[in-house]
């Protein structure tokens, strides 16, 4: 029976532990605890705690357990923990959440208000005291929570199911030892056997070793919705459904035969009209005072509604409610179900998809415009399935998966995936608007033999990056050496944050030489990196990796305070002839705001006078850049700091626009001088062009220094054309700081 509340509810009543009574279910949940001061373990574990509590309050009127609410508290508290523990897990285990269902029906809470108000409260209470984990989306955690509540409901009700069936097979066990007992004293245990047989509310048949249906309770009978006379007419194999385990029928024979006394399991059956009746059923073997197999007992539960919300549940946890299509869970689901297939050896296609600037969409005309287009472009991939085989889900944001199981070969899933392009061709009409959709797909196709899903989803990913490289619109093929090209690169990037707090980077020095006299000018630092496996790496490997990551910015940082402070140890030991120092910005740093104020502080931190540090952009750096980046880069030069424009020649190449840059040095590429081969050689258009350019500089009164000198004959060729300073391998290759020091001491 169930308890009721000491007062009502949400009144505040004081109970046995001094906090207050239970609230109503509709009572706000309480805030979550502020951060005490033993950090963020402490603070989970008193928003647990604060979680046990509620939940406690919340349940412990429906309950008929014999503990004290705060023995409840305790109880429920290592529950809140697995729940909590639970909610992080990218892959659900449902048996931990499910012990929490049987753990309430273990302390007698089994009222189904207690499990009402449970899901509720686990759902509030976990997103409440749950920290903030931007490394998990917010649906992601709904998703998985759903997951939670499903797992704790069928926890519960197997739990209380099996309860159930324990005391009622010790019910029936008495009614059938009455039954026995009558042909000993037929008046009194037939009477007695009937009233139980008669009276449980669990449906009962008898049957003989031939099949035949002899003897069925009330309860049985309107479970089927039918008559005694009509299923005393049938037989056991009479109630087979299409939807039976397997090998539920030799079990039956088992039974029969002798070779088992009981089975158990879930089981479907047609009702007279139709309709479906899900139970749960136990079978009994019935043998004679000799052991000899007599009767078989069926006893059924109904368990349909329970069955259908469990549907509900799992619906919900594995379809995307927008589109309607499956969703991550389903999709791995389905082809985990391909890699765990006996025998192995079958083939599979995935192809992954990506909507190509759908962020526009949302960003200019609204996300409610962009779920219709969402749910316009499913509709258009579903179209395109051809057969059961072949399904598509919704994996997040404006990405799919299409699944084809056992393909003929890899052009079914490359005609897969032409299909959807050309469904996605003609514009969709939305809100009085032809939005247009292009979309980027990576297919792959193989055995399951040699590889994982996981590792098949992934190679599906990275060719869809493929063909985003190639523009868009169009499907890339898996390509093994490309997969691990591009592995290779993503390994070098997650590594290299940590690889810049271990000291992994290191600075090398390349000299800038008057042609005048030989004089060292200045040095260019350069950034490489000293891998622990593939050795030192040069900046083309993972300069464009930090680029695209972001980590650009603090790597920059890094080599601007140590090149400056090298170029305060010359200026210490050298103070006539300390070179200054170049060092490069990226575009990122171009445009970062806190561009001067980086450099201002390093310089006072290094003591460095602003005229030892010369600044390198590139062309690409500063074409297109707004006001606010050439207003920072012009702050620079007021201070003092040198600018030069590197690798001149090989961007934009905008003449004109020289005119409105702060710089005083133009660095011209390699590229000008590649057909300056002496008097004897080389194209003397090359010459031409190198004149025309030097001209310029000359009109604009900027210096020039000319990169990658390789040959004396190079070398002359500029002293012939006053080139002043020049860099290269002609004169020296990129060294230690120590070299520096050495041809500064000779």
């Amino acid at each position: 029976m169930t308890r009721s509340p000491a007062a009502p509810a949400g009144t505040g009543t004081a109970g046995a532990s001094g906090r207050p009574d239970a609230p109503g279910p509709d009572d706000p949940v309480p805030d979550a605890p502020a951060a005490p001061a033993g950090g963020p373990r402490a603070h989970e574990q008193e928003g647990l705690a604060r979680f046990a509590g509620f939940w406690a309050r919340v349940i412990y009127p429906f309950t008929a357990t014999s503990m004290t609410r705060d023995e409840l508290e305790r109880h429920l508290l290592p529950l809140a923990t697995r729940l909590r523990s639970l909610l992080d897990e990218d892959l659900l285990d449902a048996s931990p959440a499910q012990e929490v269902g049987r753990g309430l029906v273990q302390a007698h809470c089994t009222d189904p208000q207690v499990l009402a108000q449970s899901l509720t409260v686990i759902e509030a209470c976990l997103l409440l005291y749950r920290p903030a984990s931007p490394d998990i989306p917010s649906d992601v955690v709904r998703s998985r929570l759903s997951r939670l509540q499903a797992a704790v409901a069928a926890g519960f009700a197997r739990a209380l199911r099996d309860r159930t069936r324990h005391e009622q097979e010790a019910i029936t066990r008495a009614a059938l030892t009455a039954h026995q007992r009558s042909q000993r004293a037929l008046h009194e245990s037939e009477a007695k056997f009937r009233a139980l047989f008669e009276g449980l509310a669990v449906g009962i048949g008898v049957g003989d070793l031939q099949g035949r249906i002899v003897d069925v309770n009330d309860a049985l009978v309107s479970m089927f919705d039918s008559t005694p006379e009509d299923m005393r007419k049938m037989r056991v194999d009479d109630l087979v459904h299409p939807d039976d385990l397997p090998g539920v029928w030799d079990l039956y024979q088992q039974l029969i035969r002798g070779e088992r006394d009981r089975f158990v399991m879930e089981k479907p059956y047609f009702r007279s009209d139709g309709s479906v009746l899900w139970t749960d059923l136990r079978v009994s073997l019935i043998r004679d005072e000799e052991g000899r197999p007599q009767y078989q007992v069926a006893m059924l539960e109904d368990v349909t509604e329970r069955k259908q919300i469990n549907d509900r549940l799992r619906h919900q946890a594995t379809h995307d409610p927008l589109t309607g299509l499956g969703n991550r869970v389903l999709f791995l689901e389905r082809l985990e179900e391909v890699f765990a297939h006996e025998g192995g050896g079958r083939r599979v296609g995935v192809c992954y998809l990506d909507l190509d600037g759908f962020k526009a969409v949302n960003d200019s005309l609204g996300h409610a415009t962009g779920d219709r287009l969402l749910v316009a472009v499913a509709e258009r991939l579903t179209g395109c399935l051809r057969g059961p085989h072949q399904s598509v889900a919704r994996m997040g944001g404006d990405e799919f998966t299409a699944l084809v199981v056992d393909p003929a070969g890899p052009h079914e899933v490359t005609e897969l995936a032409r299909r959807f392009l050309a469904a996605l061709a003609a514009p969709v009409h939305i809100d009085g608007r032809d939005l247009s959709v292009n979309v980027s797909i990576g297919v792959v196709e193989s055995s399951t033999d040699g590889t994982t899903a996981a590792r098949m989803v992934q190679s599906a990913d990275i060719s869809l990056y493929r063909a985003k490289a190639r523009g868009g619109n169009c499907y890339a093929m898996h390509d093994p050496e490309a997969d691990a090209r591009e592995m290779s690169r993503y390994h070098l990037s997650t590594r290299m944050p940590e690889a810049l707090e271990s000291g992994e980077f290191f600075l090398e020095y390349q000299p800038m030489v008057s042609l005048a006299d030989g004089s060292l000018k200045g040095v260019e630092a350069l950034v490489r990196w000293r891998h622990p496996e593939h050795g030192v790496l040069g900046p083309d490997r993972f300069v464009p990796l930090a680029e695209e990551t972001g980590l650009i910015v603090p790597l920059g940082r890094w080599v601007l305070e140590q090149a400056c402070s090298q170029a305060r140890r010359w200026q210490r030991e050298f103070p006539d002839c300390a070179p200054r120092v170049n060092v490069n910005l990226s575009v990122h740093q171009v445009r970062s705001p806190g561009l001067v104020q980086d450099v201002a502080r390093v310089l006072k931190n290094c003591e460095l006078e602003p005229g030892a540090l010369q600044l390198e952009v590139t062309e690409s750096a500063v074409v297109g850049a707004d006001d606010q980046a050439l207003t920072a880069l012009r702050e620079l030069t007021d201070m003092g700091v040198g600018l030069a424009l590197d690798d001149f020649g090989t961007g934009y190449s905008n003449f004109a626009g020289l005119r409105r840059l702060p710089v005083q040095t133009l660095k011209i590429d390699r590229s000008f001088i590649s057909g300056l081969r002496g008097a004897e050689g080389g194209d003397p258009r090359d010459e031409q062009v190198l004149a025309g350019v030097l001209s310029l500089a000359r009109t604009l009164e900027l210096a020039v220094t000319v990169e990658g000198v390789e040959t004396e004959e190079q070398a002359e060729r500029l002293r012939s054309l006053s080139v002043q300073s020049a860099q290269g391998w002609h004169f020296a290759r990129p060294g230690p700081a120590d070299a520096i020091t050495r041809a500064l001491r000779g």
